[in-house]
């Protein structure tokens, strides 16, 4: 059998657009060529890849099987082909970082600047998603290194993965900096954040289902003034004085217009970490990312007390 790159390069992004033409206008490669890649491909394994009807592709049975391998098969080979390319002095690399949205305006923004500014050759790919599909990323190798947050978020089967925890992170509670402090203490509880106009985010995030977990189990209700919101979103209904949420500490990051008061009984807690596959060796621009990240969590939780550093 004799498979190649291309052959492998050109599956994935007919599996990813189900369209072989505007697979090729992404590969920059002529339609025809591309359908001879992909039968030659499946001649030589003896199975079909795709069921091909008009208007629609998609992958059979043998497809979805090749599928996760080829995306690790070919970031593998990215990685080797970067690591090269920095032994050998033609360019300084690239970083292929995952992070949850909540981290990408505060610790991911801090991080990369610093990173940037001491390799500003080095390219910088940047993927803003939920900690579980971004530990689906890391399996297959399309993001070199994460930031996520779900405890319970796995790898499939045969993909180990390493974490660091970096920080252990307090969900607090924020309202408009133009409007009245919440309380005059340094902590509201539950009961007293019940009581109040609460923006609600989408029952996607792991915040909202902790946050409801809470009440439900403190035997209270919330009344909501705005559900199923993004986190940007809720920020600046909140700078507008139409409610308080409760948010990760680090989502105050520059931003004047709120102000914040711990939450307590029960206090919550959430615990980020830094992960990458085990079986993989980082490449150095890489390495080098990640010790960019470990420096400003560990700034991060010296400037806010509600936050604690895990290192």
């Amino acid at each position: 059998m004799v498979m190649n790159l291309e052959q492998l390069r050109g599956f994935v992004e007919v599996a990813r657009l189900g369209h072989f033409t505007r697979a090729s206008e992404h590969l920059h490669l002529a339609q025809p060529s591309l359908s001879r890649q992909i039968s030659t491909l499946e001649r030589e394994l003896g199975a079909e890849l795709f069921h091909r009807a008009r208007g629609h592709i998609s992958l059979t049975a043998a497809g979805e099987t090749l599928l996760p391998r080829a995306q690790r098969m070919l970031a593998d080979a990215d990685a080797i082909r970067d690591e090269m390319g920095e032994l050998a002095g033609l360019r300084r690399g690239r970083v292929r970082l995952g992070a949850p949205p909540t981290l990408c305006i505060s610790l991911v923004a801090e991080a990369v600047s610093s990173f940037h500014a001491a390799y500003p050759d080095v390219d910088l790919h940047l993927t803003e998603s939920g900690s579980r599909l971004l530990v689906e990323q890391l399996a297959v190798g399309a993001v070199d290194i994460a930031l996520i947050t779900a405890s319970d978020g796995l790898p499939p089967a045969g993909v180990s993965l390493t974490r660091m925890p970096l920080l252990a992170e307090e969900l607090v509670v924020v309202s408009s900096a133009a409007e009245p402090p919440l309380t005059d203490g340094p902590a509201i509880d539950l009961e007293q954040l019940a009581a109040l106009p609460l923006i609600t985010f989408g029952e996607s995030y792991e915040l909202r289902a902790k946050t409801d977990a809470a009440f439900r189990e403190a035997g209270l209700t919330p009344h909501p003034v705005l559900e199923g919101a993004e986190m940007d979103t809720a920020l600046r209904f909140v700078e507008r004085g139409l409610g308080v949420a409760v948010v990760p500490a680090m989502v105050l990051f520059d931003r004047p217009g709120l102000r914040s008061v711990r939450l307590s009984h029960p206090m919550m807690t959430r615990t980020v970490s830094l992960a990458h596959r085990s079986d993989v060796t980082p490449a150095i621009a890489v390495a080098a990312m990640r010790k960019a990240i470990v420096s400003t969590s560990a700034e991060v939780a010296r400037r806010d007390p509600a936050i604690t550093s895990l290192l």
